[in-house]
């Protein structure tokens, strides 16, 4: 059966981890396109300040203080978003926390915690929005990440939530396809970002933490969210270096771990430690979309702009094929 998704201008969508980063860059797109949209962030200062902001320029929304590790609090978000608005046509499932360090360094409460919020928000999220966009049909989009699929250094409880993320996205996607469920469920997997995400971790390190290059814009990811919130997609990678990472970890395992170990040392910076980590509270006054990546970052994505439309690039490329050929035989009459 085919699922029918509304354009982002007739669409309310709610957006988790909304106060900073892909978050909060998706919920300002989304209100852009003229969508309703409720925000939902554990830090109150920052998400009222992003709500306000969006009705500022002209938006319309709402934002929930709620923490996804707790249930009852995201069924809240779901009657919040019923009351305002009066139905649910896209959730998606963002909130996010990391963890630098080595796995045996790790204090145990903090991967649980981690686990409370990468893992089990998006469990609870999915349980409250199932029900309320089954009504009228609708997207379920959880973000993973490139370590959905591949274990990572000084990331290891990181990458192993975001392994549970997609084993649920992917069990649900198919219960659903078998109840004729009128829900896309998308897993959204962003190489990485320039976000607070690094500044935001629980940091083991002796220094500040670094993502390695390549590193993309967070704009590029709130695009492909919204994508996947008006055509369904069982999956989309956002950065080249996503989908290279995730092939390289299927065709040359070995070369893979390789390529990890050298990125060892490119994920310590140069600069002393902060301590401004956001796992177990949020920091007022950080609500921010961009980080503070040292290195370059990249504004565009040709691999993701032809994922997001892959008939159409290989009808383009068949095209351009044809007009070669065509011109090559041209040329080579007149010779």
């Amino acid at each position: 059966m085919g699922i029918g998704l509304k354009k982002i201008a007739e669409q309310v969508i709610v957006i988790t981890g909304a106060s900073s980063g892909i978050g909060l860059a998706t919920a300002q797109e989304a209100a852009r396109r003229g969508a309703r949209v409720v925000l939902v962030s554990r830090d109150e200062a920052d998400v009222s300040r992003a709500a306000e902001d969006i009705r500022g320029a002209g938006g319309r929304a709402v934002h929930a203080v709620a923490d996804v590790a707790d249930f009852d609090a995201m069924q809240a978000v779901g009657e919040l978003a019923l009351r305002e608005y009066g139905r649910v046509d896209s959730w998606i499932n963002n909130a996010g926390v990391s963890i630098y360090g080595q796995i045996r360094d790790v204090a145990l409460e903090d991967a649980r915690r981690l686990f409370e919020t990468n893992y089990w928000g998006v469990v609870h999220g999915s349980l409250v929005a199932l029900p309320i966009l089954e009504r009228h049909g609708g997207a379920l989009i959880n973000v993973g990440s490139v370590l959905s699929e591949t274990g990572y250094p000084l990331q290891g409880h990181y990458a192993a939530s975001k392994h549970a993320v997609k084993g649920f996205t992917d069990s649900l996607r198919v219960e659903l396809q078998k109840t004729g469920a009128p829900v896309s469920v998308t897993l959204i997997q962003p190489a990485a970002i320039d976000t607070p995400y690094t500044e935001h971790a629980q940091n083991y390190l002796m220094a500040e933490p670094k993502h390695a290059a390549p590193v993309y814009d967070p704009e590029i990811v709130a695009d492909a969210i919204l994508e996947c919130a008006e055509h369904p997609h069982r999956n989309l990678r956002v950065g080249g270096g996503a989908k290279m990472f995730t092939m390289m970890e299927k065709v040359a395992p070995g070369l893979a771990d390789r390529m990890k170990l050298s990125h060892f040392d490119q994920m310590h910076s140069d600069r002393p430690p902060r301590h401004r980590a956001t796992l177990h509270r949020p920091r007022a006054g950080d609500g921010r979309v961009h980080g503070e990546h040292p290195g370059r970052v990249m504004r565009t994505s040709a691999y993701t702009a032809m994922a997001k439309r892959p008939l159409g690039t290989m009808l383009g490329l068949a095209a351009l094929g044809v007009g070669i050929y065509a011109a090559r035989s041209l040329m080579s009459e007149r010779d």
